[in-house]
């Protein structure tokens, strides 16, 4: 039997939470999602952190300290993982979820201490595991704690991806096609700069992860229940975060501006954000390789991906660019997503947001899906990608837009004219210019043969 503030509860024998996570679990039966590994492990070093902080500076003993401790310790090894049923939607600024770990750590303590699970008057969730502190600090910083990892994580997955890609555009870099714009005929590329372009440009979103680190290695905590610190002791706020960024290997440090870390949860947002500029990357690669493995009779097939699965349940043989599809899906959730954070972050109410477990939830759950599924898209779409050269040359060839490289000769009108001929009579263009002795063979083969071709390519310096 435990007793809160509102009465006396049964709580099962065998689990370490206690009464409030009791309530929170019939109170949120919403989603039957609990919260991540990274969440559970960041508040688990945050909460020994400041155990150790605490008794250093004097607002918590010895014996108590050292049986907190090691319950945290095996919090974050990852003991008590199955001990946090409370729902991710839950009560505002996550405080269900934040007693949930009080409530694991102190029963867990207790045990260490030689004392029956909730008997709180000899080591209480709230008086000693709570000292100092709020959810309205912890919860935060557990939050930006579990995202930088998370983030760390995630930075290798696109790595590891834009290096596919990077190698698909070396081995595809003397394979001239043409180009499109608004999706009809242009001035020809290379298969391989295109991919080393879709490389490029998971680099460029790198580049800007490190800013967003920055923001979210800000923590508020030791700000207590507005930013103040108020019931903490001195020293505490400063002690805790350092013994926090020892614990994590972040390089976390304590917030310029105490009230503001309290109020806005603008890093989470940042976060949310960046994946979202990931997202629309990503999104638009998958669909860019769609469309040029479409067909093969009635599309592009400019390049084949591999096969991983049959593609119908009626049509014998259909193969689908399922790995593609998924990847298309996978950075469809991660803009809506942020479209729920960007909600979360803006609903901060003076001294406090309390949508943080929201936000939290859909910063945590798109840094998973990303980093799951871009090394296994490297590894069963992209690195398998071979070109179809037929086509490629076919598609090249044919491009009317490659007579744009006659215009400093005979300028826009005229090769227009020639354009529109070639269209209406169904001739190549090559044969009009010599027929009509606009060009000699030589000069048309200098233009528009295949060493010409593969010249236009290149970027002109």
């Amino acid at each position: 039997m435990e007793k809160d503030s509102l009465g006396t509860r049964e709580v099962p024998e065998d689990v370490y939470w206690g009464i409030q996570t009791l309530r929170a679990t019939e109170n949120f039966p919403v989603s039957g999602i609990t919260e991540s590994k990274h969440l559970i492990r960041a508040y688990a070093l945050l909460k020994l952190a400041c155990v150790r902080a605490n008794v250093a500076k004097g607002g918590l003993d010895e014996r108590r300290g050292k049986a907190l401790a090691q319950a945290a310790e095996e919090m974050a090894a990852g003991r008590f993982d199955g001990q946090f049923p409370v729902d991710v939607f839950q009560a505002g600024a996550g405080t269900s979820f934040h007693m949930n770990v009080n409530e694991v750590l102190t029963n867990r303590g207790l045990e260490i201490l030689g004392k029956p699970r909730g008997d709180y008057a000899d080591l209480s969730p709230n008086d000693h595991v709570n000292r100092g502190q709020s959810t309205n600090d912890t919860f935060p910083s557990a939050s930006q704690v579990a995202v930088l990892t998370a983030l760390r994580e995630l930075r290798g997955s696109v790595t590891t991806l834009a290096e596919s890609l990077r190698k698909k555009g070396d081995e595809f870099g003397q394979l001239p096609k043409a180009g499109r714009t608004h999706l009809k005929d242009a001035m020809p590329v290379t298969l391989g700069a295109e991919f080393r372009a879709y490389s490029s440009a998971l680099d460029h979103v790198l580049e800007a992860l490190p800013a967003v680190e920055r923001a979210l290695a800000e923590l508020p905590l030791g700000g207590s229940a507005v930013g103040s610190g108020v019931n903490s002791v001195p020293g505490f706020r400063a002690a805790s975060v350092a013994e926090y960024a020892r614990l994590t290997n972040l390089p976390l440090v304590v917030a310029r501006d105490p009230f503001e870390s309290m109020q806005s949860r603008w890093p989470l947002g940042a976060a949310s954000a960046w994946m979202r500029t990931l997202a629309l990357e990503l999104g638009r690669i998958a669909g860019d390789l769609r469309l040029m493995s479409s067909g093969p009779a009635t599309g592009l097939d400019e390049i084949r991906l591999p096969e991983i699965q049959p593609g119908s349940s009626i049509m014998p043989a259909k193969v689908n660019p399922s790995a593609a599809e998924c990847l298309s899906m996978v950075a469809y959730h991660v803009i809506g997503s942020d479209v729920a954070t960007a909600h979360a972050v803006l609903a901060g109410q003076l001294e406090i947001n309390v949508m943080m477990p929201l936000a939290t939830y859909e910063v945590l759950f798109s840094a998973e899906i990303l980093t799951r599924y871009l090394p296994v898209f490297a590894r069963t779409c992209v690195d398998g990608i071979v070109p179809n050269p037929v086509r490629l040359e076919k598609f090249l060839v044919e491009s009317a837009a490659l007579a744009t490289v006659l215009t400093p000769k005979l300028g826009y009108l005229k090769v227009a004219e020639i354009l529109h001929e070639a269209e209406k009579s169904g001739r190549p263009v090559k044969e009009l210019l010599v027929e009509q002795g606009l060009l000699t063979p030589v000069e048309v083969d200098d233009l528009l043969g295949p060493r010409a071709l593969l010249k236009l390519t290149q970027p002109v310096p």
